[in-house]
């Protein structure tokens, strides 16, 4: 039967690396071989799905469905070997995007421990911005994400934890001198800045912004939270952080003050996102009491806690 599951693997990673040499080194096969089954896939499905040249396969729009639909076969023969043998998710690889604002801070716990009682697990990370985990997981080239459940509607998810956001400024800025908490009231007349608009994080800064008659930065738009901190600690405007990346920064020391932020809808939820089949992945439910646990402990640590010069 043609197209044959090594030929749709073939047609992936052309996709993913964007070029036929790039993909033919990852596969372990020779660039004429992979081109000629590249031909023979496009003659037996009748379209062309790349247009090769020295800039790189470029996928055709017929091509883009293709795709979405190879990696679907593809995960499902995963998951059938996996099942098969009754290790689930943890029998190969799981391709898991995280927004940025919590992977490189919940995850490398997560997977030390997962690697330690699976060792054969393969847990490939993508970082990427709401937007991009939504086309991802919908395309196939996520397996799942974490991210936030309200940007991915018809998808299957399971709450992972609810976190605060936290105020940072400059160490000289009027606020570092009150200590505690700030409300949103606090924060009048205030420059806001966020990540990028194709990030989650900057709606809701955006919103909190308008409620406290503030405004976010049209100069700025930061491309992760320690680019936003650090432009706060120059006193350029003040960062709205997450629970998380606080609690893991404050323990590295900051050159930032950082005040909770006292308002009931100053929190996000983060979830363990999946494509809505029948039944979720086998294994989906190991990991969730991983990322729990891990979360748990994360949420537990308030900043700057044991600091003497921070009164929260």
């Amino acid at each position: 039967m043609r197209p044959t599951l090594r030929q749709l693997e073939y047609i992936v990673a052309v996709a993913e690396r964007g070029r036929v040499g790039t993909a033919a080194a990852h596969l372990n096969v020779s660039q004429p071989s992979l081109s000629a089954q590249l031909s023979e896939v496009e003659a037996d499905l009748g379209v062309k799905l790349f247009r090769r040249g020295r800039s790189g396969a470029k996928i055709t729009p017929e091509g883009e469905d293709i795709v979405r639909r190879a990696r679907l076969i593809l995960r499902d023969h995963e998951d059938l070997r996996a099942s098969a043998k009754g290790r689930g998710i943890f029998e190969g690889r799981l391709r898991l995007g995280v927004l940025p604002s919590i992977g490189p801070y919940l995850l490398p716990e997560v997977a030390r421990q997962l690697h330690e009682s699976h060792p054969r697990f393969r847990l490939v990370i993508r970082e990427e911005s709401t937007r991009d985990l939504d086309e991802g997981l919908r395309n196939g080239r996520l397996d799942m994400i974490i991210s936030t459940p309200e940007d991915h509607p018809g998808t299957r998810q399971d709450t992972l934890f609810e976190e605060h956001f936290w105020v940072a400024t400059a160490l000289d800025h009027p606020l570092a001198k009150t200590g505690g908490k700030v409300t949103l009231a606090g924060l009048k007349d205030q420059l806001f800045l966020t990540l990028g608009t194709r990030h989650r994080l900057s709606n809701i800064v955006a919103a909190l912004a308008s409620r406290a008659g503030g405004r976010v930065s049209d100069e700025y738009e930061g491309t992760s939270l320690d680019a936003i901190r650090l432009m706060a600690a120059t006193g350029t405007g003040i960062a709205v952080l997450p629970h998380i990346y606080a609690t893991t920064e404050a323990r590295r020391g900051t050159d930032v003050s950082l005040h909770y932020l006292d308002a009931p809808d100053a929190k996000r939820k983060i979830a363990l996102i999946q494509p809505l089949f029948p039944e979720s992945r086998p294994g989906s439910d190991v990991l969730s009491n991983v990322l729990l646990s891990v979360a748990k402990t994360l949420m537990e640590t308030q900043p700057g806690r044991n600091r003497a010069d921070r009164r929260y």
